[in-house]
């Protein structure tokens, strides 16, 4: 008779796992946060901050562990599926987020802000602090969003056209560097194969999504839903007449816009115009 396998008391959500098995690592070798900083290079807060779940860390210092600790691939595979579980997220967006992650291709327009695929995290934190949110709350929705860039990655990625209005592109951050650095993350991803942006200019006229932002979701069963959101919540919408309509005024914006290669020029004159910040 097959031994019986022992259910441990770890926690089954992928965020609180990944910082349970952080401390363990670290506590079975009887080190001090101090002491691993030392070792592994990075400082002493992060690391506590981590196994707090407070932050979940970047790539760099969890494959930084990994080879410290000798378990090749462990915290990335627990990294990866704590930054893309839906749980991390607040509630009433958690039906999109599943389905944005196995969309296998997205197409998006955009009046207001960047979609948050597109975003920095400077940017993301910007526009959610603005929307109220604080301290540590702020910093987990942060790498929340800019976890979900992980569905554009990858020689899989999923297609993501995205039309962006000129207004959009206007609206800065209020550190010049942040949003040269948000500009010039639209530029990189313009290049990218599964990424292509669309510029919307001034002076095309009244359309019919003027104060919508929408996204499609193309998923696996051969479904297309939409998801219409504003600055206090969003819309999951799957009946097909509805999706249609949307999709109707989407392709009449879509007859507005510049091209691949005039939308990229478009965004590298924008970062040309941005000031420089003073040297020091």
């Amino acid at each position: 008779m097959p031994q019986r396998l022992t259910i441990t008391e770890r926690s089954p959500e992928p965020r609180k796992r990944y910082a349970e098995e952080l401390r363990r690592l670290r506590t079975e070798r009887g080190l001090s946060l101090r002491a691993l900083a030392k070792a592994a290079g990075w400082d002493p807060s992060l690391f506590s901050k981590m196994e707090n779940g407070q932050t979940l860390g970047g790539p760099e210092v969890v494959q930084a562990l990994d080879q410290y600790y000798g378990t090749p691939g462990l915290l990335v595979t627990l990294w990866e599926l704590a930054v893309a579980d839906p749980k991390q997220f607040k509630e009433q967006y958690r039906g999109y987020m599943e389905l944005e992650a196995e969309a296998i291709s997205l197409w998006h327009y955009g009046g207001g802000t960047l979609h948050g695929l597109l975003q920095t995290p400077e940017y993301a934190r910007e526009l959610l602090a603005a929307g109220g949110i604080k301290g540590d709350e702020l910093e987990r929705q942060v790498e929340a969003r800019i976890g979900r860039r992980q569905v554009l990655e990858g020689d899989d990625a999923s297609p993501f056209r995205a039309l962006l209005s000129e207004g959009v592109l206007r609206a800065s951050l209020r550190c010049p560097g942040e949003w040269r650095d948000q500009l010039a993350h639209l530029a990189e991803a313009s290049e990218r194969p599964n990424i292509t942006l669309y510029v919307l200019p001034f002076g095309t006229g009244l359309h019919g999504l003027m104060d919508t932002a929408v996204t499609f979701l193309r998923l696996a069963d051969g479904r297309t839903v939409a998801y219409v959101e504003s600055d206090v919540g969003g819309e999951l919408i799957s009946e097909t007449s509805k999706v249609e309509g949307l999709q109707r005024r989407y392709d009449a914006i879509r007859d507005l816009v510049l091209n691949p290669a005039e939308s990229q020029k478009f965004i590298l004159r924008m970062l040309e115009e941005v000031p420089c910040e003073p040297s020091t």
